[in-house]
């Protein structure tokens, strides 16, 4: 009767002896690189441990939450605590704040991110090169907090060095401090510094990546060096570009709150252009004391960066197969 069953379904058995098989691959893929998955496996624990366990904490947002009552305990609220942001008068522009100034930091970034490592992989000096690749992600390893100081050394309304040096011009200071429209392109100026010398490295790599005959073979053709960076160097950068973006654009909806909030601090007449959800959500925090506000919002915003993943990953899908993550 078995032999019956099992050879009346063919499709079966060959998914069966698929799924064997794939397990099989999997067992020896571990034991033939198991030096390789016992380095990886720190990494996979602390994403386990810090990214994925916490998850379960998502239905605070749908709660009442109290800490003496816990999570079991708590009275479960559905969608209320959705609407504290929305009914704010302000969310439109909150909003706004966050997705404009993202976008140029994920645009101006990875322009600069680009520039810098086609210069430094143009530079030919061993030593020189070493130490300019140091120099340009040192930034990266400074806390916001350190460059909040400096940066108030620069913009104070008296005695801040750019003033100092307006004066000595002639010319009247600038109120940067009280003034909101100076800081978008102040914000993405000290983003770029801070971090693009270090998203460079990805580009470095691969550039070094790229087979150096295309560049013999360019330049017995007559190709100046713009040329082959045109058009060798740029278009092999762009699978890289496009996959990077598409990473960028799952944290569109989270503002920096390390840079603004660090910088910005809670400084009202600086909120028309610098406000943004992280900070918007963290001042409603202090004052109300309610986390789960504070959750529900944090859950729209992952939501809506995994559905924006989502999105340009079909559409790079759709234009540039390779570029796309699945």
């Amino acid at each position: 009767m078995r032999d019956t069953v099992i050879g009346s379904s063919p499709y079966a058995n060959k998914a069966v002896k698929k799924q064997r098989g794939a397990f099989g691959s999997f067992i020896h893929e571990l034991l033939r690189n198991k030096f390789l998955y016992a380095l990886a496996l720190p990494g996979v624990l602390w994403f386990f441990v810090f990214a994925y366990l916490p998850m379960g904490g998502i239905v605070i947002a749908f709660q009442d939450f109290k800490a003496m009552k816990g999570i079991t305990g708590s009275e479960f609220v559905g969608l209320k605590n959705f609407q504290f942001f929305f009914k704010s008068s302000d969310w439109i522009k909150i909003v706004f704040n966050t997705v404009y100034l993202n976008v140029l930091f994920i645009t101006f970034g990875t322009l600069a991110s680009i520039a810098i490592a086609i210069m430094v992989t143009e530079l030919t000096g061993k030593w020189f090169k070493k130490i300019t690749q140091s120099i340009m992600i040192f930034p990266h390893f400074l806390s916001w907090t350190v460059v909040a100081m400096f940066i108030t050394a620069f913009v104070a309304t008296e005695g801040g060095f750019i003033n100092q040096f307006l004066a000595g011009l002639g010319w009247e200071p600038i109120t940067f401090l009280s003034s909101p429209e100076y800081w978008p392109t102040i914000l993405v100026l000290l983003k770029i510094w801070h971090g693009a010398g270090f998203g460079a490295i990805v580009y470095m790599a691969t550039i070094a990546g790229i087979n150096p005959e295309v560049y013999e073979s360019a330049s017995m053709d007559g190709a100046s060096r713009w040329q082959k960076i045109r058009f060798i160097t740029l278009p092999l950068l762009k699978p890289t570009v496009i996959l990077l973006t598409i990473l960028a654009v799952g944290g569109i909806f989270n503002g920096d709150f390390g840079l603004i909030y660090a910088i910005i601090g809670r400084n009202p007449a600086l909120y028309p252009t610098t406000d943004v959800i992280d900070t918007y959500v963290f001042r409603s925090l202090l004052d109300l004391g309610d986390i789960s506000m504070s959750a529900a919002i944090g859950f729209l915003q992952s939501l809506v960066g995994f559905l924006l993943v989502l999105t340009v990953n079909y559409i790079a899908r759709k234009t540039a197969p390779d570029s796309a993550i699945f």
